[in-house]
Parts: C-alpha cells; sequence; structure tokens
C-alpha cells in the first residue's frame, strides 16, 4: 500500500487513533493517584454501605510509632465467621473526632463490619458508622424480689 492510494479518512482516522493513545498514555502516567488515606476512607465507605455485620469483642486499644515519624492509634478486635476466627486491628488515628479512645474497653462486645467473600476486610469504627457499645451487657435484676420461705427448704415432715 503506498501513500498515493490513501483516502483522507484513512488519515483522519488514523490520526484519531494515534491523539487518543497518546492522550492515554499522558493521563496514566500523570494522573493523580489516590493517596494511602484515600484509599482507605474509600474502603471503610464501601464496608459501610454494602459490608455484613457480625458480633465481635474488642480486644485493646493501643499506639504505635508510624513510619512517617507520628503516633497511629489502632483498635485490636476479634470475630467469628462461619466457624473461623479473625482477629483484626483497624488504624483509628483519622478517626479519633469519632472515637474517644479513653472510652474503649477491652473484653466488650462490638459489632464488626466485614466485606462478604473477604472477611479479613473488617472495621469497627467509620466516617458514618461505630460498632462500638457505650458498655457491657445490662443484666436486670429484679426490683423487689418475691421473698423465700427459708422454712421450707430442706425440711420434710416424718
Amino acid at each position: 500500500m503506498n501513500f498515493d492510494s490513501l483516502h483522507p479518512w484513512m488519515i483522519a482516522t488514523g490520526l484519531c487513533v494515534l491523539i487518543a493513545a497518546g492522550g492515554l498514555v499522558y493521563w496514566l502516567f500523570f494522573r493523580k493517584r489516590p493517596t494511602a488515606e484515600e484509599l482507605e476512607r474509600a474502603r471503610r465507605s464501601l464496608l459501610v454501605q454494602s459490608g455484613r455485620i457480625v458480633d465481635g469483642t474488642l480486644l485493646d486499644a493501643y499506639e504505635i510509632p508510624g513510619e512517617d515519624g507520628r503516633t497511629l492509634t489502632m483498635l485490636l478486635f476479634q470475630y467469628t465467621i462461619g466457624g473461623v476466627n479473625y482477629e483484626c486491628s483497624q488504624d483509628i488515628t483519622d478517626l479519633l473526632h469519632v472515637v474517644d479512645v479513653s472510652q474503649v474497653r477491652g473484653g466488650f462486645p462490638c459489632s464488626v463490619r466485614y466485606q462478604p467473600g473477604n472477611p479479613q476486610s473488617s472495621i469497627v469504627v467509620a466516617e458514618q458508622w461505630k460498632g462500638l457499645r457505650a458498655a457491657g451487657p445490662q443484666f436486670r435484676l429484679p426490683s423487689d424480689p418475691e421473698p423465700v420461705d427459708v422454712d421450707s427448704l430442706g425440711h420434710r415432715d416424718h
């Protein structure tokens, strides 16, 4: 095929394909990629919208030094799905406006949101949702129990 037999529409189509390919390559290399914080926020949002809820137990709230020099606040929790026990931690450093860490108590029950098909992807706290409970289980005692007749217990007339 020589250039004399090329029609103007062929040349225009070729130029459009080249321009589109160049634009795609430019976009792939120079686009703004999401930060780790943005990705984590999107993951939490997805779990709030479509995650399943299961009962879990808070194990601890602790602080560790981060790679960037700041202190990270972590929440350690466990839960069971389908007979499999999971123990996970969640970085709640950016959620301290939602959670009062001094109120987190190990051993208290909590609600855990997890991703079906990927149960190790789980959270206890997000911007729009908290699975923390204010206190442990409350058991109601009767306010005025019936008195027990002690004389009738254990005595038999022979």
